[in-house]
């Protein structure tokens, strides 16, 4: 007998639960996302039409879907894709899935734009660039989340992304094109290595900043997601001290460098940037008031 989506619904919200551990409402979501994919529907539709029945073709692929996310394969690979900052980007393992922790982040760099434009310097621009427009690197850019919502909403900015990983910007520039967004260059470079003597107003990155033995990369969808774009050395910490140590050379005067970083690492990140002469250094907290993110400008 053809089962129904809400017959669906409520057995595998279960399933979900007891093998994931999530919480319930998650675990309904997760259900809706799959059988939204598999029957190309939107989730208002499977709200007024509970009885929807699927055929067996639907059925089979459903099951392969849900067997993937059971086995804890992370629901945004799965439907290879995530919203992020009211944007949908195109995710696969070869990036991380972007979270809502990293809007921090870029809500940070948009705070600071208006305030930098006001004391731009007449600096020698390379090519592709306009004349006195703000130039922003997004380092590491995975999937292209940070650098191409910043470009998004400040459309006259010139935005330069780059990544170590060759399939990460394939991704990004992927976005870019499904997105509309053309303010954006993608540069292939392991940190700064590929940039040479170019300068930006701001820096900005999402580094990898766990422990490489900490437990959490065995556990959950960080399991699936690229370890090089994750850990970061004994401490987490390796990544942000290369970065703070070379930008420096690579900001205009004034520029600021703005990082996230692990929940307990604040402290370190401010010591690190206060001793490569950045000044105005402050970490910012996210909604459940933790120090999230950090950064300081240049004289």
């Amino acid at each position: 007998m053809p089962l129904t989506a809400q017959t669906i619904l409520s057995q595998d919200q279960t399933r979900l639960e007891t093998a994931l551990g999530l919480d319930s409402s998650t675990a309904r979501i997760e259900v809706q996302c799959l059988l939204q994919q598999v029957l190309n529907v939107t989730r208002s539709y499977l709200f007024a039409h509970p009885e929807r029945s699927l055929n067996e073709a639907e059925t089979a692929s459903y099951q392969v879907l849900l067997q993937r996310r059971l086995n804890g394969e992370p629901i945004a690979y799965i439907q290879g894709e995530r919203e992020f900052f009211g944007l949908n980007f195109r995710v696969t393992p070869a990036t991380l899935i972007p979270r809502p922790d990293t809007e921090l982040l870029v809500e940070l760099v948009l705070k600071h734009i208006p305030i930098l434009s006001s004391h731009l310097l007449p600096l020698p621009r390379g090519e592709g660039w306009g004349e006195g427009a703000l130039s922003i690197l997004d380092m590491g850019t995975g999937s292209g989340a940070i650098a191409l919502t910043i470009a998004h909403h400040r459309p006259k900015a010139e935005v330069w992304a780059c990544d170590a990983s060759a399939s990460a910007l394939a991704v990004a520039k992927e976005n870019a094109q499904r997105l509309n967004i053309s303010n954006v260059h993608f540069i292939e470079s392991n940190w700064f290595s590929a940039l040479r003597e170019q300068h930006f107003d701001i820096i900005v990155s999402n580094p990898p900043y766990i422990a490489a033995d900490d437990l959490h990369l065995s556990q959950g969808d960080v399991r699936f997601e690229p370890l090089t774009a994750l850990a970061s050395g004994v401490d987490g910490l390796d990544d942000i001290r290369q970065i703070i140590k070379q930008a420096g050379t690579h900001l205009v005067s004034k520029g600021w460098l703005l990082l996230e970083h692990g929940y307990d690492q604040a402290a370190q990140v401010r010591e690190l940037l206060l001793g490569a002469d950045f000044i105005e250094v402050f970490s910012a907290k996210d909604l459940s008031g933790i120090e999230r993110c950090s950064g300081g400008r240049i004289s």
